[in-house]
């Protein structure tokens, strides 16, 4: 007997990677800025994610040089190493 239901995302990696997708799918404003709340939303509402799952997502790909974040917390860019998941 199943009583919950797999998390797609419970995996860091793969909510990173999903991260990385949808950051790649915005388009940037000024300087190359993507607001995180055209990934987070996606992510939460959209796909289903858990809040924590995108906390943890968004903490590895920023770990791994894939984005980098303001200190406000408002915004991310994609890092030339982030680029090269696209290339």
């Amino acid at each position: 007997m199943k009583y919950a239901e797999d998390r797609p995302y419970a995996d860091p990696e793969k909510a990173a990677r999903r991260i990385m997708e949808l950051a790649h799918a915005v388009e940037p404003v000024q300087d190359g800025r993507i607001h995180v709340e055209k990934i987070n939303y996606p992510f939460i509402f959209r796909d289903r994610g858990s809040p924590a799952e995108y906390g943890a997502g968004r903490k590895l790909a920023i770990e791994r040089g894939w984005l980098w974040m303001h200190e406000s917390g408002t915004y991310v860019k994609i890092t030339p190493e982030g680029a090269k998941l696209f290339a």
